[in-house]
């Protein structure tokens, strides 16, 4: 995970004290390009790293060769958080990686750093369809989560209300933001936010939050929601990947069986919602089990033959006709 390496990068200069992209690219056994990328992407986050041209440069991390982070600024010390935070969440590496950076920060950093590291993690299995976009507000509510500041902010169709902000988190580019309300904790997809407002009144947090736990709550209910209806289906091999795409982990192949087709189990709230999603494939899948969403699919393809059963089949109805 490139977060991994953004940390690995920086213990290296650190214990160099200059690097070639060569030399780092050899160290973490990526591409020389790999290499190069990361070392902009920590400069671009405010780390103080910066390339010397000519021959005998390389990137150096201002103040020279040390064994501490105690050349970081405030902001600078949460930027690298900031960078490798998110990557704990789903990698043990980083999350040992992250305890070192800690302890060798200087102390009156320490708490905005860990601040920071704890203020958004990573899901990477992903609900349904996805956008890839980063929507504006995560960065103004990411600084009001380490700035532990109240947010006023307007949810579509909900209104205004003031939230304390506990932590955001990135599922597969789609973002959300987990919060305390006057009715307890929420969550709150952050793109369908319409605004938000930091305010200066500090943000209430309990002192035994755990962004990981809180999350893991949050699938739990809505996994539980999203999978009340399993089917049982044959589909070729060859279009498996589709269905896992669609339903992500909502998808088991069961076994792939002679002829070239596979048992696949598939997901989702209720058998309407199921059979919806599966008759547009029309024969190309068989729906073994279960009886109610085998029912679903039977009517649904009564009313479509209903409606469209008459139509001739170069396109035109059986009132007008195509010349």
């Amino acid at each position: 995970m490139r977060a991994d390496r953004l940390v690995a990068a920086l213990l290296v200069m650190q214990a160099r004290g200059r690097v070639t992209a060569a030399d780092l690219a050899e160290e973490l056994e990526v591409s020389v390009a790999t290499a190069r990328r990361d070392l902009e992407a920590l400069s671009a986050a405010g780390i103080p790293v910066y390339p010397q041209p000519g021959r005998g440069g390389g990137w150096s991390l201002v103040g020279g060769a040390r064994t501490d982070l105690s050349g970081l600024s405030a902001a600078e010390a949460q930027a690298l958080f900031l960078l490798v935070g998110p990557a704990a969440a789903v990698s043990g590496e980083a999350k040992a990686a992250l305890r070192k950076l800690v302890q060798a920060l200087p102390r009156t950093f320490r708490a905005d750093a860990e601040a920071a590291a704890s203020a958004t993690m990573i899901d990477p299995t992903r609900w349904g369809e996805r956008d890839r976009h980063r929507p504006e507000l995560v960065d103004l509510l990411q600084s009001a989560v380490v700035g532990k500041r109240k947010v006023r902010l307007t949810y579509r169709d909900r209104g205004e209300r003031l939230i304390d902000p506990w932590g955001l988190v990135d599922k597969d580019d789609i973002w959300y933001l987990i919060a305390g309300t006057e009715r307890g904790q929420r969550t709150f997809r952050v793109d369908r936010i319409v605004a938000a407002e930091p305010t200066d009144e500090p943000a209430e947090r309990p002192d035994d939050f755990a962004l990981a736990q809180a999350w893991e709550t949050v699938v739990g209910e809505v996994e539980e929601k999203r999978s009340r209806t399993w089917a049982t289906v044959l589909v070729e091999s060859r279009f498996v990947w589709v269905l896992q795409d669609h339903f992500g982990r909502h998808c088991e192949t069961e076994a792939e069986l002679p002829g070239g087709r596979s048992r696949v189990r598939l997901a989702a709230p209720t058998p309407r919602d199921l059979a919806r999603t599966l008759a547009g494939w029309g024969s190309m899948i068989e729906v073994l089990d279960p009886p109610s969403v085998q029912v679903e699919l039977g009517r649904i393809g009564a009313e479509l033959a209903s409606l469209y059963g008459d139509r001739r089949s170069d396109g035109g109805s059986s009132a007008v006709g195509v010349r």
